[in-house]
C-alpha cells in the first residue's frame, strides 16, 4: 500500500510542482498585461486631456488678468458715467466674464477655483468698499483713481496670487 502511495506520488507531485509553475507565470504574465493596458489608456487619455487642461488654464488665466481692477478699469473706462453707473459697469462686466468661463472649472484644481472665486470676490469688495467712499454722482475718474489707491495698499492682490497659483500648477504638466 505505501508503495502505490509513493508510486502515485511519483507522478503527482512533478504535475503539482508544473501545474504551479505555468499558473504562476501565467498569472504574472496576465497582470502585467493588465498593467500595460492600464498605462497605455492612462496615456491615450492624457493625450486628450492634456490640451483641453491647459486650454482651461490659459482660459482662467485670461479670466483673472480681465478682472484685475487695472485692465478693468481700463477696458471699461467711459468717462461719461457716474460713479455710480460706473461701479454698475464694473460690476456687470466682472460677472459675465466669470459666467462667460465658469464651465472651465472642470479642468482645474478644487484648490485653483477656490483661489479664483476668492479673487473675483475680493474685487467685487474693492469695488464696493471704495464705491460707498465716492458721491454717486461723482465722475467715474474719481471711482477709477481710488480703486487703484485702494489696490496699491494690498500688499498682495488675490488675482496675483491666483495667478502665481495657476502657474504652479501648469508647470506641473511639464
Amino acid at each position: 500500500m505505501t508503495t502505490e502511495i509513493l508510486e502515485i506520488l511519483k507522478y503527482i507531485l512533478p504535475a503539482l510542482i508544473v501545474f504551479f509553475a505555468v499558473w504562476f507565470v501565467l498569472h504574472s504574465m496576465i497582470k502585467n498585461e493588465q498593467k500595460r493596458n492600464h498605462i497605455e489608456s492612462l496615456a491615450r487619455n492624457q493625450r486628450i486631456t492634456t490640451p483641453i487642461r491647459l486650454q482651461a488654464y490659459e482660459r482662467m488665466t485670461i479670466l483673472l488678468e480681465r478682472i484685475s481692477p487695472e485692465a478693468l478699469i481700463m477696458r471699461v473706462n467711459n468717462p461719461s458715467l457716474t460713479a455710480n453707473q460706473f461701479q454698475s459697469e464694473l460690476l456687470n462686466t466682472i460677472r459675465m466674464e466669470f459666467e462667460h468661463n465658469v464651465a472651465q472649472q472642470v479642468y482645474i484644481s478644487n484648490q485653483a477655483w477656490e483661489l479664483i472665486k476668492n479673487a473675483k470676490t475680493s474685487v467685487i469688495q474693492l469695488i464696493n468698499s471704495t464705491a460707498i467712499k465716492v458721491k454717486p454722482d461723482s465722475q467715474s475718474i474719481i471711482l477709477s483713481r481710488m480703486i487703484l489707491e485702494e489696490l496699491m495698499e494690498q500688499e498682495k492682490s488675490p488675482v496675483n496670487i491666483a495667478l502665481e497659483y495657476l502657474k504652479t500648477e501648469i508647470r506641473q504638466f511639464f
